[in-house]
């Protein structure tokens, strides 16, 4: 593992005019606030994002940077302050951009969001909760990272609808695949559970299969028998489950 003081920076003087054009040219804050301290830095630490910044998610501040099309090395160092392992983040060569990504995700439109509720309802397409439409999010069944944007037409069938709660977990999940992080295949991508809950062969490489229970209104009193039943058992709620439907 690298030292922190060893990796080679990347402040603005260090940049060629293209790369400087590229990060001046983002506007969201979140990725603004990255891109700002390692011009003037060189490189950026996931303890700066969280106690200077306070981004407690870390890897979403990144993501957000490498999805606004600035392509961003990371590093695994030990803290000076901790002694513990933390992640490192400086620029990387310009020509690291796959087509599709520079400038960033698209924004999509009402009108777009309408298009995706008519085909699949207004529901989280992970859970398939019953949402209200202004609780759902658009989001790449493939991510950004992997597949990027085209410049043609937007087709219905390369998103979804998540909840916040959903795209949390979703993100997570991805960011930790080694898919996601080294081979970049969409292909791969498209047969996993977080791009596809409707059909899949495995979660993150991993062949897995995952089902989303909620108990609403009435049916949070069988819940909470189970929950007892589980703890009486001395196990957790979903093992328990997982036995009886294999009785």
């Amino acid at each position: 593992m690298a030292e922190l003081g060893d990796i080679p920076k990347t402040p603005a003087n260090a940049l060629d005019e293209a790369m400087l054009a590229l990060c001046r040219g983002v506007e969201a804050k979140r990725a603004r606030t990255v891109i700002d301290h390692i011009l003037e830095h060189g490189i950026i630490t996931t303890e700066e994002l969280i106690y200077l910044y306070g981004y407690y998610h870390p890897p979403r501040a990144i993501r957000d940077v490498r999805e606004n099309g600035i392509p961003l090395i990371t590093h695994r160092v030990t803290s000076p302050k901790t002694g513990r392992r933390m992640g490192a983040y400086t620029f990387d060569d310009i020509s690291r951009i796959k087509a599709g990504r520079v400038g960033g995700r698209r924004a999509f439109s009402k009108q777009f969001k309408q298009e995706l509720i008519a085909l699949y309802g207004a529901r989280d397409t992970i859970t398939n909760q019953a949402l209200h439409e202004r609780y759902l999010q658009i989001d790449h069944r493939v991510p950004y990272e992997v597949a990027g944007d085209d410049s043609g037409p937007l087709h219905s069938s390369d998103f979804m609808l998540l909840d916040a709660s959903s795209n949390r977990a979703k993100s997570w999940s991805c960011e930790h695949c080694d898919n996601f992080r080294t081979k970049r295949d969409p292909v791969i991508c498209k047969a996993c559970f977080w791009a596809s809950p409707e059909e899949y062969a495995h979660i993150a490489e991993t062949p897995s299969r995952r089902v989303t229970l909620v108990w609403t209104g009435k049916e949070v009193a069988a819940y909470e028998r189970l929950k007892s039943e589980a703890g009486a058992n001395g196990t957790e709620i979903v093992a328990y489950i997982k036995r009886r439907l294999g009785e």
